[in-house]
């Protein structure tokens, strides 16, 4: 007696499951999740909506599997990503989840090879990040306590972030027993879920401290319990709602140049290398997993050494 074929999971089965891998066993935050579904969601409807993947009477009723996507299917999609406008930086991002995916498929056993072999990634062009002079950092900071509650959580919070270099989905997420003011420093649960300790400076513990005291005083919310900054409705605080009160702070202190919570990270780790600080201690500070993306900050003081040399060197 013959078997019925086995069937296949669909391309879109698998995708599903590689999220849930993602999420469940490599423990990547929900936005990076979220980010890998929209990327994977694209490619699959322009896969299914582009004529000739499926002209067969067979492959007409089944829904696409792994092994159907081909390189011409991949440089169709790149063209049309191009065309569509989308920066290298971009379409870079939407090849790193397509090959995260078959990656995942190889190791599965799923697919033999990956469609992606012979895809290069865009050269990306080479930018230089964000920051904020030294002056423009303390003028940010000194303008934010007026002596009410929500300003004095704002003082603490930038105060942290600028102090520490921590990510804001970091922030966001910090409880009251991360924080230990006795040694002045700062559990941080990062990228992966992976952990480490920060330093925090004393202008931000003693903000930090003032911040609490106040929200004991005027909530009757405990000093050392719960999440460590606070919405206007005591819930925790979210990533946007830190970048946009950044944002608005920014604006009335009359900054013109373009602040987010990502611009003082980078803030952070250019002002420390700047003043001489290791690039590994910084590296680990910022939980850089690889000493090459720390390295883009100190092309920032490179800058600033040429422009001090061309200026005062008198055989340059």
């Amino acid at each position: 007696m013959n078997q019925p074929p086995v069937s296949k999971k669909s391309l879109f089965d698998h995708m599903l499951d590689f999220l849930e891998y993602l999420s469940a066993q490599k423990g990547y935050s929900l936005h990076t999740v979220r980010a890998y579904r929209s990327d994977l969601l694209d490619f699959h409807s322009f896969f299914m909506e582009t004529p000739g993947q499926f002209d067969d009477d067979v492959s007409a009723k089944m829904p696409p599997v792994p092994d159907d996507v081909d390189v011409i299917s991949i440089r169709g999609y790149l063209n049309r990503l191009y065309k569509e406008g989308l920066s290298k930086r971009s379409v870079a991002r939407r090849l790193s989840s397509l090959r995260s995916l078959y990656k995942y498929l190889k190791k599965r056993g799923v697919v033999e090879k990956s469609p992606l072999d012979t895809i290069r990634t865009p050269k990306q062009d080479q930018t230089l990040p964000t920051y904020l002079t030294v002056d423009d950092m303390f003028r940010l900071l000194d303008a934010m306590d007026d002596g009410t509650l929500l300003s004095r959580r704002n003082r603490a919070m930038f105060e942290l972030l600028y102090s520490s270099g921590l990510r804001v989905s970091e922030l966001s997420s910090l409880d009251c027993p991360h924080l230990d003011m006795g040694v002045n420093s700062v559990r941080v649960c990062g990228k992966g879920n992976k952990e480490r300790v920060v330093p925090v400076g004393e202008r931000a513990v003693r903000a930090i401290r003032f911040y609490r005291e106040t929200l004991a005083e005027e909530k009757k919310i405990p000093a050392d319990k719960g999440p460590l900054f606070l919405n206007k409705n005591l819930g925790r605080l979210s990533t946007r709602s830190i970048a946009r009160i950044l944002e608005k702070t920014a604006r009335e202190s009359g900054l013109t140049v373009p602040v987010s919570p990502h611009a003082l990270r980078h803030s952070f780790a250019t002002h420390m290398l700047d003043a001489g600080a290791d690039l590994r201690g910084v590296q680990e500070m910022l939980g850089h997993e690889s000493l090459s993306t720390t390295q883009k900050y100190t092309h920032v003081s490179i800058d600033r050494l040429t422009q001090a040399y061309d200026k005062a060197h008198p055989r340059k």
